[in-house]
């Protein structure tokens, strides 16, 4: 944590209800099967589990439009979905966080993305997907394109979701670009290795380590220092920022001015990383968008990805949660 008092946080943290973001990407639904495990199969040396509830929350895409709506800021949402039981789910689920949904396409040719995960005592034992990553068609990517532009009047930010279902395309991104540079809007991608080059010009890149030494054509994670990787994503970028989640490492901010930031992990325990990303650019832009400097929402972003570290299941943090963490931080130090 860095030296700012309490009432900065909380002045930041209340300055994102005036916030507008357009989240533009896959759209999930994630669903969770509980239960307890006491035996093993005799069929298979497989757990058996006994089920006792079922659960579902907003993914991908629209798990990072739940993290900015929980904080308090305004957002709407641009992708696809099925007509099919997955999407009402979701849509039902988004609609109950006033979520925008009036950009959201449905295509009855292609399924909602759904994620089945199936936990117990607390231990996620699998995860089952139903999707389809092909590209959207250029019919319908003229449909979405349309209701981005459409979207784009009293946005502050965008965030350019990129899980590789096929939304995200090379012309997607580009177009968004060129439209963000002429409204000087703040663009904040969760980026694919594919779409690389096709990033250049966003204002911020929020890579775990892997996907970050990828973008630059490395897999052995050790031969090349971070601080070397940032730099090259910077200058090939030419963007303002990239941020590198590095898990139980915490994560480091790169600015465009040369400046290095590493921000320690404050989180106390670790039940579950699922959506944690989600939860670091959700927060990160919407601090942005609200007027934050890159190195504060930086560490904001750091305290939200702690907190629902600890939860079980996909999460979110509350804007109270995030004020109660900095001020036992800030008794720690």
């Amino acid at each position: 944590m860095n030296a700012k008092p309490i009432a900065f946080y909380r002045n930041l943290i209340q300055q994102f209800k005036r916030a507008h973001l357009l989240v533009i990407g896959d759209l999930m639904l994630d669903e969770f099967i509980w239960g307890d495990v006491s035996r093993i199969s005799p069929e298979a040396p497989v757990p058996v589990v006994w089920e006792k509830r079922h659960s579902y929350m907003p993914g991908g895409a629209s798990n990072v439009a739940n993290n900015i709506a929980a904080l308090g800021g305004q957002v709407s949402l641009c992708g696809v979905v099925g007509k099919d039981e997955a999407s009402r789910r979701l849509k039902t689920l988004l609609k109950r966080r006033r979520i925008g949904l009036t950009h959201v396409i449905t295509d009855p040719a292609r399924p909602t993305t759904l994620k089945t995960r199936v936990v117990a005592h607390h231990q996620q034992l699998v995860r089952i997907d139903r999707e389809n990553q092909d590209p959207l068609s250029h019919r319908l990517l003229r449909r979405l394109l349309s209701g981005v532009r459409g979207a784009l009047k009293g946005v502050d930010a965008i965030l350019l979701e990129d899980y590789g279902k096929g939304v995200v395309t090379p012309h997607l991104i580009q177009e968004v670009i060129n439209w963000a540079k002429k409204r000087s809007l703040i663009v904040a991608v969760d980026p694919k290795e594919e779409h690389f080059e096709h990033y250049r010009g966003v204002t911020v890149l929020t890579p775990n380590r892997k996907e970050a030494y990828e973008m630059i054509g490395e897999r052995n994670t050790d031969r090349i220092p971070l601080k070397k990787v940032g730099g090259d994503l910077l200058r090939r970028l030419k963007c303002q920022a990239v941020l590198i989640t590095l898990g139980e490492e915490g994560m480091v901010l790169f600015e465009k001015n040369g400046k290095i930031t590493h921000i320690p992990t404050v989180a106390q325990e670790v039940f579950d990383v699922s959506g944690a990303g989600d939860t670091v650019i959700g927060t990160f832009t919407a601090a942005l968008a609200a007027g934050s400097s890159l190195i504060d929402a930086a560490v904001l972003s750091n305290v939200a990805a702690g907190i629902v570290v600890g939860k079980v299941g996909i999460a979110v943090v509350t804007p109270s949660e995030l004020l109660q963490r900095i001020e036992e931080l800030r008794w720690k130090r």
